[in-house]
């Protein structure tokens, strides 16, 4: 015999405060969009890698040039290298740099940054990419034809050549 059935309250969808934008959602929406086309594409790298390979873009130029991520923790707190005349900026800027990076990520991975004052080495420029193959082309094609956006599936396109043309 069947138990009772029990009726959950299920929680209502947050609401927008009078002035919020719409455009916020989506773009949350379209990180982990992103994140799920692109996780294909990209293979199994860590979070880590990832960040350091793209942290000038993620940060932006001017924090990206003065910090480095030096490691992610399970606990979510991003460990950044930072020069001491960043640092006091990217410490009250964090909130936005979380949010960059969550939104990189495509997933809540970053709850807190812990800087570390300190210099270091300029980032090396990025390596040249050779041409990909015609079957890897033709893979990579394969794999982007159910994307219907035709800006999106280039922007993937060009990930995809950044990422196999790396690979040696």
């Amino acid at each position: 015999m069947a138990g009772p059935l029990i009726e959950r309250d299920e929680p209502q969808a947050p609401t927008r405060e009078a002035g919020s934008s719409e455009r916020q959602g989506r773009l949350a929406a379209l990180g982990v969009a992103l994140a799920r086309v692109a996780a294909p594409i990209i293979g199994k790298r860590g979070s880590l890698a990832r960040l350091k390979a793209h942290w000038t873009a993620i940060a932006g130029p001017e924090w990206g040039e003065a910090s480095s991520p030096l490691s992610l923790g399970r606990d979510g707190v991003l460990k950044l290298r930072a020069t001491p005349s960043a640092a006091l900026e990217l410490q009250h800027r964090a909130p936005l740099l979380i949010e960059r990076v969550n939104l990189y990520l495509g997933r809540e991975a970053v709850t807190r940054i812990a800087l570390v004052q300190g210099f270091f080495q300029p980032r090396a420029p990025a390596p040249l990419l050779r041409p990909l193959g015609e079957a890897e082309a033709k893979a990579l094609q394969e794999k982007l034809s159910g994307i219907g956006d035709p800006e999106l599936r280039a922007a993937l396109a060009r990930l995809g050549v950044a990422v196999h043309g790396r690979e040696e």
